[in-house]
């Protein structure tokens, strides 16, 4: 479930974001898009059905054409009250119906389309049944970067998702940690964020001592030990949009590696911030962070890429990673997180949502990223 939608948004704002979809997919040689429930669906129309169930709903979009949006009757008058609702035309048919007669009337015979990555199954394969000369790639593959650019309202929202998390953190940090169990802390952390606005959590991530080299350790009921590092990564939707910042904490005090290791990470973090600029290419963040660690002799020991998109969902493209020449355009936002990860003693990572800028880039998180020491 993507969570709320932003009331900010308005019928003209959804619009805006079909008619531009549909231009790229034209640009891109599609003979439109095909858009499944999901983030794809919410971020263009607003509309998030009750339940997602067998029955097919689709948006297609093409470029000349009015956005038209089939619907089962009986989920009808919810899509009639979406935020986009008036931008588009609903097409709905009955139980006992072909939707994908339906729907392939509004198609291409021989089109090739993008749709959703996350559409069913069985609603692809029915309209390539029913329409066999189509042919269709996902929208990951076929435009990457969809949603990837942020206008100035989506920016704030980011920016204020980014602020709950941070004051999570802060709060998290007074807590006791040495003696309770990993669980328990990560139920801390989730009422945090409900507490600062999230209507979603998607991760809390407490990975202590050695837990704490696997980066996308599931929680346990391990019991945090007085000298233990604890990484925490921790973030969901505030009003629609992603949080998503890791810091590592310290039980007590920092053995003089373990502080070398915060410290070599914090430096990657940094180079990886200041990359961030137009016209640079997304690997060249990715390059940056990973230099610094590679230099240090830990090169081994970062074993992930540096960043990921976030906006309606707190993983969506672009990716900072070795390979990915996307250039950077203001209004996008990722994670910039490096870790270091020594199997069986513990591991750090550093993590901010970070938004590019006329002339470089802005952190959408601001807690200290120095060694914090908790008790």
């Amino acid at each position: 479930m993507t969570g709320a939608v932003p009331v900010s948004f308005t019928a003209d704002d959804y619009e805006a974001r079909m008619e531009r979809a549909a231009r790229q997919a034209a640009d891109a040689g599609l003979a439109g898009l095909l858009v499944a429930p999901g983030p794809d669906l919410v971020w263009l129309t607003g509309y998030t059905p009750t339940a997602v169930t067998e029955r097919l709903t689709l948006l297609v979009l093409a470029a000349g054409r009015d956005p038209v949006l089939v619907v089962p009757t009986l989920e009808a008058p919810d899509a009639e009250h979406a935020p986009g609702a008036s931008a588009l035309t609903l097409r709905d048919w009955t139980d006992g119906k072909d939707p994908y007669a339906a729907t392939a009337a509004l198609l291409d015979a021989d089109g090739r389309f993008g749709i959703s990555d996350n559409a069913w199954a069985m609603h692809l394969l029915g309209l390539q049944k029913t329409l066999p000369g189509t042919s269709y790639a996902s929208l990951t593959e076929a435009l990457p970067m969809l949603r990837a650019v942020k206008d100035a309202a989506e920016l704030e929202l980011l920016a204020a998702a980014g602020a709950a998390a941070d004051a999570a953190f802060e709060e998290i940090r007074q807590v006791a940690f040495a003696g309770r169990r990993e669980t328990d802390v990560a139920a801390d952390l989730a009422a945090l964020l409900r507490r600062f606005g999230h209507s979603q959590v998607d991760f809390t991530i407490v990975a202590s001592g050695p837990n704490g080299a696997n980066p996308h350790h599931e929680i346990g009921d391990r019991v945090i030990e007085r000298g233990d590092m604890v990484v925490l990564d921790f973030g969901g939707l505030k009003d629609g949009y992603g949080s998503d910042t890791s810091r590592t904490v310290h039980v007590g005090e920092p053995t003089d590696e373990e502080r070398r290791v915060h410290d070599l990470v914090r430096e990657a973090q940094e180079a990886g911030f200041r990359a961030v600029r137009p016209g640079a290419a997304c690997q060249d963040v990715d390059r940056a962070a990973r230099a610094v660690v590679a230099g240090a002799g830990y090169g081994e020991y970062f074993i992930h890429r540096t960043g990921h998109g976030i906006g309606v969902t707190t993983h969506e493209p672009p990716y900072m990673i070795e390979g990915e020449e996307q250039p950077l355009v203001p209004g996008m936002c990722f994670s910039v997180e490096p870790g270091v990860y020594l199997p069986g003693r513990f591991g750090v990572r550093i993590e901010d949502i970070v938004t590019v800028t006329e002339d470089g880039g802005r952190r959408l998180n601001n807690t200290a990223r120095e060694m914090v020491i908790v008790e």
